[in-house]
């Protein structure tokens, strides 16, 4: 399955939609911290969920580089293409 960055970035917005507690007003610009008040410990967890349903894994290193929600994205859709 070839995903794009604005299919992932949409799906992790789906996905954090669902948590009652986060912003309506999110787009693939949101800063993960900042905007959502994700601490690092949800970070990690909201990361985890995203990795197990897109079967990926995000190097800790990779991780400590993303701040928004397509900066994830862009993430995942290059460690899918093998980068």
């Amino acid at each position: 399955m070839s995903e794009t960055v604005q299919d992932v970035s949409a799906l992790i917005i789906n996905k954090l939609l669902a948590n009652p507690k986060v912003p309506r007003d999110i787009n693939g610009s949101s800063k993960i911290v900042e905007d959502l008040a994700f601490d690092s410990l949800a970070v990690m967890n909201f990361v985890m969920e995203i990795e197990d349903e897109l079967d990926v894994s995000v190097p800790l290193d990779r991780l400590a580089e993303i701040r928004t929600i397509d900066d994830l994205a862009e993430c995942i859709v290059s460690l899918k293409k093998g980068g």
